[in-house]
């Protein structure tokens, strides 16, 4: 099965995940960047992100290389940003044009997800979502967030 993890990250947790799948699966990863990303202090960090969230906006992205029709399975990975996916990542499904794939979900979060995984998948609609998956804090405690994603990976597999 060819697979892809496609993921956005800003602070290493969605990059930490997506990097440990790609170790328990063998997996293309994509990782995508805001096209106006660029380094920022904690404080700016959060401004930043507030403001691509609450403009309602698809921002672009750097340029990427993504064909969904070349993948059996993708795995899309995205932080939590004010109860909703970070908005690179519904840029990313916006432009793909995602359908008819079977796709497995994570994000990650600072213990807010709320309905984050629903507003996710309405994203996907007219995908088969074979697992959904959410991490609070990976890098906050590695190699328990290590044994979560072998066991998703094997719910992953046998769907």
């Amino acid at each position: 099965m060819k697979t892809a993890v496609v993921y956005f990250s800003t602070n290493g947790n969605c990059a930490f995940v997506a990097k440990e799948l790609i170790n328990v699966l063998d997996a293309d990863l994509i990782r995508l960047h805001a096209a106006d990303e660029k380094p920022r202090k904690s404080a700016a960090h959060f401004f930043w992100g507030c403001k691509l969230r609450l403009s309602r906006k698809n921002p672009p992205l750097q340029p990427y290389s993504f064909n969904p029709e070349a993948y059996d399975l993708i795995i899309i990975g995205a932080p939590i940003w004010a109860g909703s996916p970070a908005p690179p990542v519904r840029t990313f499904i916006a432009e793909t044009g995602i359908t008819g794939k079977k796709v497995a979900l994570f994000i990650t979060h600072t213990g807010g997800k709320r309905k984050s995984l629903i507003k996710f998948r309405a994203l996907l609609a007219g995908n088969d979502i074979a697992a959904e998956a959410d991490f609070n804090s990976p890098l906050k405690n590695i190699e328990e967030t290590k044994q979560r994603i072998a066991a998703w990976m094997k719910q992953v597999k046998s769907e």
